[in-house]
């Protein structure tokens, strides 16, 4: 199969869809790979090292889409890549297309095959191609939160961590999952006070069992919220359901009675939000206010640590990239149901019942299509 890498485009995205060692990898199983040319500068990686790997560079990203039957890429497709699909390409990235409808329209007027890392998903619910990035996303939120609360910063001017005789500051996470645990072990590595909420009791076992007194777990209801969120200097937002759009969890009333030059980070930001305040930023410009409140929005935290985030990613693409390769889609899909749950567009129709719904179309399976 050919392979492309077009560099990423997106504002500030420094990760890249395949490192050399992958590369080689790829070349070794009989597949040739073209890579845009410093497509891998943002993580550390020289042209060099993809060409004595045995890719083939090209110098634009339209030549990428040209010759290649997959693309690996990181993020969505932009606007300005739309018209280089192609009819029957496989376009296998993060799509997040439930607040993308214009993106989802656009991947069913090319009639291509788009599989989405966030929605691969294993018999037992886990998600193995979300789970390193979400785990690098909730081990910065609490880095990125307390930066915020810095008074040069706007913030509020509260230390997480405190001192002495000074009250610790009080972060409060909503939801549970691979974001909100790795979250909340970096709030407490700051000192804070940490409240962990989640919808499920026995996700909430899990955590009071892992993290003993040193947090305090809660059910995850308006009113617990409510009276959480009102205290809080630093609320993330980490509430995923896979495939479809956030639930918005936190009122803009909940938010108006935060002390002012208090922050939220909302992690959940790729899917829609979990606050209803939220709207997707960048690393050029991540934050805005309302009702004094500080909002960091920004659907790529990843970037930010580019390099340890596309090693960790590649990790975990590798076996089905390879998989699609050596097997064709049709087969893969047919014999992988945690890929087949990673289609999320298939040759004009959608397959992934969280994005139909987000659009408010139908949804069909994707066997049945085949």
């Amino acid at each position: 199969m050919f392979i492309g890498v077009p560099k990423e485009i997106k504002n500030n995205e420094f990760r890249v869809g395949l490192v050399p060692g992958v590369v080689r990898i790829l070349i070794d199983a009989g597949h040739q790979v073209f890579v845009q040319e410093s497509a891998g500068e943002g993580s550390g990686i020289t042209d060099e090292e993809y060409i004595k790997a045995g890719a083939i560079l090209l110098k634009r990203g339209e030549d990428v889409y040209d010759q290649a039957e997959m693309i690996i890429k990181v993020k969505e497709p932009l606007s300005k890549e739309y018209g280089l699909i192609k009819e029957d390409q496989i376009i296998f990235s993060f799509l997040h297309l439930a607040p993308i409808p214009e993106l989802t329209q656009a991947l069913i007027n090319r009639k291509c095959i788009g599989v989405a890392y966030e929605t691969i998903q294993l018999d037992g619910g886990s998600l193995p191609l979300l789970t390193p990035m979400s785990e690098v996303a909730g081990r910065m939120a609490p880095q990125l939160g307390a930066s915020c609360l810095e008074k040069t910063h706007g913030g509020s001017g509260i230390l997480l961590g405190g001192v002495p005789g000074v009250e610790r500051g009080k972060v409060t996470i909503i939801g549970g999952g691979t974001v909100g645990t790795n979250a909340a072990k970096i709030a407490l590595g700051l000192g804070a006070q940490v409240y962990l909420f989640d919808i499920d009791r026995r996700r909430l076992a899990y955590l009071d069992d892992v993290f003993g007194n040193s947090i305090t777990t809660l059910l995850s209801n308006p009113e617990n919220i409510a009276r959480m969120v009102a205290g809080s200097d630093l609320v993330i937002g980490a509430v995923l359901i896979p495939g479809a759009l956030a639930p918005s969890v936190v009122t803009r009333e909940m938010i108006s009675k935060m002390r002012p030059g208090s922050v939220i980070v909302d992690v959940s930001i790729d899917q829609g939000g979990c606050f209803e305040t939220s709207k997707p930023t960048s690393h050029q410009d991540p934050t805005f206010l309302v009702d004094e409140v500080i909002h960091y929005c920004v659907p790529n935290i990843p970037s930010l640590v580019s390099r340890t985030s596309t090693f960790a990613l590649t990790n975990v693409t590798l076996p089905y990239i390879l998989e699609i390769a050596n097997k064709g889609i049709k087969l893969a899909i047919k014999e992988n149901w945690a890929l087949a749950r990673g289609v999320n567009v298939y040759k004009g129709a959608i397959t992934h019942p969280g994005v139909a719904e987000s659009i408010h179309c139908d949804c069909e399976e994707i066997i049945k299509i085949l």
